[in-house]
């Protein structure tokens, strides 16, 4: 007896996103902002306090802005949905034109659109639920979204800030801190590109060798304006 056929395909891509950009930032933006004040202040402690106090404000900011974004998808989502409910109800025609383009695109002719298009007629509802997907392009947004993307970005945001401002609460030599912090960061965005590039499906040594050289020269430039500012 032949063994049935599964696929596996990845799901997850919202929250993998959501984690990126998260920690991408947390891994690069309080190491540049440790880094740059490593040059102006002489004490580990000053250097934590503004570290913890930009994760803290970061986090919250960067999780209050995936949380207003998929809100916002849900809100387009509701308002387009209204939209083709209506004209399903109010113009019907136009809308079965509008199935039958869509068809024709794939290759199917008029005669075998017409049965769909009398289901479509008796399902409404069906109706409504194709041509988002396929004309507009829209999927259904999951309404845990909003607040699940908020968290999953502001504790990763937090979680990757914690990364390069672990040594100079450590360490007590300012100097030491700064590339203990700047080996740290590096390999915390090697490790986290390999994993992302396990989990998209991507290959995992060039996802890693990407987000390092990316995150790198991000928080390289933002360290170099700080130092510059600082002077």
């Amino acid at each position: 007896m032949p063994k049935p056929h599964v696929e596996h395909h990845f799901t997850a891509s919202a929250s993998v996103r959501d984690v990126v950009i998260g920690m991408s930032d947390g891994l690069t933006v309080p190491f540049a902002l440790a880094a740059g004040l490593t040059g102006a202040v002489a004490a580990n402690r000053i250097i934590v306090t503004a570290g913890l106090a930009e994760i803290a404000a970061g986090s919250i900011a960067m999780g209050l802005g995936g949380y207003l974004a998929a809100r916002s998808d849900a809100e387009h989502y509701a308002s387009e949905q209204a939209r083709e409910h209506s004209e399903v109800k109010e113009k019907p025609a136009l809308e079965a034109r509008e199935v039958a383009d869509i068809f024709r695109a794939y290759g199917l002719s008029e005669e075998e659109t017409e049965p769909i298009l009398r289901s479509f007629v008796r399902k409404p509802q069906q109706w409504v639920e194709f041509m988002m997907r396929f004309e507009l392009g829209l999927e259904k947004p999951d309404p845990r979204r909003a607040l699940r993307s908020a968290l999953t970005i502001g504790t990763a945001y937090a979680a990757g800030g914690l990364i390069p401002l672990a040594p100079y609460i450590l360490l007590s030599r300012v100097e030491a801190s700064l590339w203990v912090s700047v080996g740290l960061t590096l390999l915390a965005l090697a490790v986290f590109g390999f994993i992302k590039g396990r989990f998209t499906g991507a290959r995992p040594w060039k996802s890693a060798a990407q987000t390092t050289l990316i995150g790198g020269l991000a928080a390289a430039a933002a360290f170099a304006i700080a130092r510059a500012v600082g002077r």
